[in-house]
């Protein structure tokens, strides 16, 4: 996975920097507590919410258990629409793929829908470099595109800006990318959504070659769905010759039945919407109707290998809703640009260690970008427990173990700067194998109480300078019970 922003620091130490913005922090309190709320209202409307949440869990786990199956299903279906299929190992694969086929048609402009694999695979970095612009379509991706930024949410990027840095954004950087935005142009929304739209209509009009990603895809019959609020998406997927899809392997679902139940999931826990104002779906291609050439790009980078992990491989349910992010304390506070990926907040910090591995210093910090509150859990449409997985990968970075990487099964070396971490747990672990040590200690812990400090030294302080140290009793649990006799009395 080639995603990850260059020159990014760890998350604690990138954290720490974004916590003292003040405007950063204004703007995602704002917006996260304006999206979650709306959220909780739109579930509140279905009183079958939870058994819809379960039942789009166990089709996503039936999917992942026969994806062989599934993606040949997927390719065969496609190719009789029409439409290629290429297979992509990695990022670099998918991108050299992509990068060719535009360069096939002799165009050297593309539109883009708003998608996460490209941003995961770097590609417009990739078309740049062979010469080939990539123009962003959504309205936040534009934004971000235009100020040189990166994105920092799964479903606003650019939640961390507020309307008068847009404004400015567009009056200094539109011009150099096409037409500039009009004279005078206010921070009110409907100028600023006005000043895109004139902006990319002319994209729309000129442009030979769309590229898309896609929320699902529908193994029985081949037809890709892409769900969006702007009608952006529906003129790439309909107005280019050429159409290129990158789609994740994990987006497949089996039938159309089973596309009911997350087109009922995903706008309610996205945008807060009943349902999602363009539904846009196509399979293969159709005479005098939308592009005449159509290219599936199946992507694994990383997800097979994520696939290998009984405990890791829930993450591949994620429909990229969003929804963690917005009740995330971590990245409400923090925001997204912190987590060093293009997946930030709780389905960042498990998914992008699995796709990319544990090997660098940020990776290897963000299965501890949370409290472990689970919030995330309890929104996640398809309930993923993040902080079940988060604790998984803690164990990972500290003690290393077996893992498969590039389809191969290796042993992963710890982490450097866990080895306190380390053996702290190893004498955990003798001490509870030990009754009677354990006893002793616990005795010894209670009689010296008063002497204990309320923070901790060395490395522990980093810890205990936002928490007092639990206060240990007057005596262990086992001499009180054996004192009151409790288990006798319980008996009876």
């Amino acid at each position: 996975m080639s995603g990850t922003f260059v020159g990014m620091p760890s998350f604690p130490r990138a954290a720490r920097d974004a916590v003292r913005d003040t405007t950063l922090r204004g703007n995602l309190r704002h917006a996260t507590h304006t999206i979650r709320d709306k959220r909780a209202r739109a579930v509140a409307e279905l009183d079958d919410w939870a058994a819809l949440r379960e039942a789009g869990k166990r089709i996503k786990d039936h999917t992942l258990r026969h994806l062989d199956r599934y993606l040949v299903q997927v390719e065969e279906a496609v190719t009789a629409a029409g439409g290629t299929v290429h297979w992509a190992a990695d990022a670099e694969e998918a991108n050299d793929i992509v990068a060719r086929l535009v360069e096939e048609t002799g165009e050297r402009e593309v539109v883009k829908v708003k998608s996460m694999a490209t941003q995961e695979i770097g590609l417009n970095e990739a078309l740049e470099a062979r010469g080939i612009r990539a123009y962003e379509t959504d309205l936040a991706e534009l934004i971000v595109q235009l100020g040189k930024d990166r994105p920092s949410h799964i479903l606003v990027p650019a939640i961390h800006r507020n309307r008068g840095e847009i404004r400015d954004i567009f009056r200094s950087e539109m011009g150099e990318w096409g037409r500039p935005a009009p004279e005078g142009l206010t921070d009110t929304p409907a100028e600023l959504a006005e000043a895109a739209r004139l902006h990319l209509r002319e994209k729309f009009l000129r442009a030979k070659v769309g590229i898309s990603g896609a929320n699902f895809m529908v193994a029985e019959t081949g037809t890709l769905v892409v769900v969006e609020s702007e009608g952006n998406g529906r003129m790439c997927l309909t107005l280019p010759e050429t159409l290129i899809s990158v789609v994740g392997i994990e987006k497949i679902v089996p039938t159309w039945r089973d596309l009911e139940v997350f087109l009922q999931l995903l706008p309610r826990s996205s945008t807060a919407e009943r349902m999602n104002p363009y539904t846009s779906m196509w399979t293969g291609t159709t005479d005098g109707d939308g592009p005449r050439a159509f290219h599936l790009v199946l992507l694994d980078n990383g997800r097979t290998d994520t696939l290998a992990d009984e405990v890791g491989r829930q993450a591949l349910r994620c429909i990229r809703c969003s929804a963690c992010l917005n009740v995330c304390p971590v990245y409400e506070r923090a925001g997204g640009h912190a987590y060093g990926s293009v997946y930030p907040g709780p389905i960042g910090a498990i998914l992008s260690p699995q796709l990319r591995g544990t090997g660098s210093e940020i990776d290897a910090s963000l299965p501890y970008a949370s409290s472990l509150c689970g919030a995330c859990y309890e929104v996640c449409p398809v309930a993923i427990d993040i902080p079940e997985v988060l604790v998984h990968l803690r164990e990972r970075v500290v003690q290393g173990g077996p893992a498969v990487r590039k389809g191969n099964r290796v042993v992963l070396r710890p982490a450097k700067g866990h080895a306190a971490e380390r053996a702290a747990m190893r004498a955990a672990q003798w001490a509870f194998t030990h009754p009677a040590a354990l006893r002793a200690g616990q005795r010894l812990a209670s009689r010296t109480r008063r002497l204990h400090p309320r923070t901790l030294p060395g490395p522990g302080r980093a810890w205990s300078g936002s928490r007092d140290l639990p206060a240990v009793p007057a005596e262990p649990f086992r001499d009180w019970w054996q004192r009151t006799r409790g288990g006798e009395d319980g008996a009876k």
